[in-house]
């Protein structure tokens, strides 16, 4: 990347000054005129998605039976290798289509949630070589098979703490609402194994990573999708790690490093409300800075109550946050991907459908997310 300096006098920055303040103006208008006029019907182009465990006939058929249509899910890989091959790849995806569903997105085998100390592939967050290169030479791989068999898009995660929670406390009708009080949190050490990783190491490992795989997303026009960090923690590290892309800012500049139509954002909606201090009101115009920017290539549809450094997450209908508006703001900026549950309650009582047990004790509670996702789309299509 070339960079240059430019040297300018009194009045020339003056000028710029005057002319940058005039631009902002105008943007600000612009979004304002923008917001008063609800989105045209045509304008809600979003699916609904989901991503859960796992990629079997059985589980895709319950996607189907609650209108999923769009889909991410993770290829079964044979023999412990880092990335899928062609083959696995078009099996998933004709698996995915025998029940009318889209492979929109695929989970890799690496770079996921996990926190670091349980990772089995660690070299790209722990910035070892060479199994640094051989991991991210596999997410290279990972890309070029999803372009071969038309998988458009691969999700990931740049973590080294995983999914931090403390204890869930009770909600509606017996369920559990996961949750964060960083108040409450007591680390099982003082430090990974990574050791202290502060901002400046932690932003060198991500621009290292992104400097070698934007070039290849270009190539095969593949988007990588990144997961912020959940949740955010306070300044100087949580465990000894500062976890940059667990702020809004750190988000956009994660976003402008080897900018990119192929590289964007995971946007969780649950984890960017987490990082923020006021996210009733504060999440649509976050909402609009990535949006505007087509820097979100799927949304996780989360609700939660509470913000930052406290809160719980809640089913779609009762938390902070109003969807409705938040739905009609990702209409207004042209997003048109899926729109998906995540980190649902939990339940304890077993659940049965057809006759057999199913997998996961939340399947009743993403079926209720699934009818709320696509009834407020069938309502903002039909009325808007």
């Amino acid at each position: 990347m070339h960079r240059r300096t430019f040297m300018l006098g009194t009045g020339a920055a003056a000028s710029l000054s005057v002319i940058g303040e005039a631009a902002e103006a105008q943007t600000r208008q612009t979004q304002s005129r923008r917001r008063a006029t609800p989105p045209a019907a045509s304008q809600y182009r979003m699916k609904l998605g989901c991503q859960s465990m796992p990629s079997t006939d059985a589980h895709f058929e319950v996607f189907a039976r609650y209108g999923v249509r769009n889909i991410s899910a993770r290829a079964t890989i044979a023999d412990g290798r880092m990335y899928p091959t062609v083959a696995e790849l078009t099996t998933l995806k004709q698996m995915a289509e025998r029940h009318g569903l889209s492979l929109d997105m695929l989970e890799p085998e690496i770079l996921n949630s996990t926190h670091i100390d349980r990772e089995k592939h660690p070299g790209i967050m722990l910035g070892q070589d060479p199994d640094r290169e051989r991991e991210i030479e596999a997410f290279a791989t990972t890309l070029r098979n999803c372009a071969a068999v038309g998988i458009p898009c691969v999700k990931y995660n740049m973590s080294l703490l995983g999914v931090l929670r403390t204890a869930p406390v009770e909600g509606r009708g017996g369920s559990k609402y996961f949750g964060w009080d960083l108040a409450k949190a007591k680390p099982p050490t003082p430090l990974t194994r990574a050791g202290r990783v502060d901002a400046t190491e932690f932003w060198k490992r991500i621009t290292y990573f992104l400097d070698r795989i934007v070039p290849i997303a270009n190539e095969t026009k593949v988007r990588i999708a990144c997961h912020p960090q959940d949740p955010g923690t306070p300044p100087g590290g949580y465990q000894g790690i500062d976890n940059v892309l667990g702020t809004i800012e750190g988000l956009k500049r994660f976003v402008l490093i080897n900018e990119s139509p192929y590289h964007g954002l995971n946007f969780c909606q649950g984890s960017v409300c987490e990082n923020l201090t006021d996210p009733a009101n504060q999440i649509f115009d976050v909402i609009r800075w990535f949006g505007e920017r087509k820097k979100i290539f799927n949304v996780h549809f989360r609700n939660i109550h509470g913000a930052r450094n406290r809160f719980n997450e809640t089913f779609p209908d009762e938390g902070d946050i109003d969807m409705v508006r938040a739905l009609r703001t990702y209409a207004e900026v042209g997003y048109d991907g899926m729109i998906m549950p995540d980190h649902v309650p939990g339940m304890d009582d077993p659940l049965v459908v057809d006759g057999k047990p199913v997998w996961t004790p939340r399947a009743e509670n993403f079926a209720f997310c699934y009818g709320y996702i696509r009834g407020l789309l069938q309502s903002a299509q039909r009325s808007a």
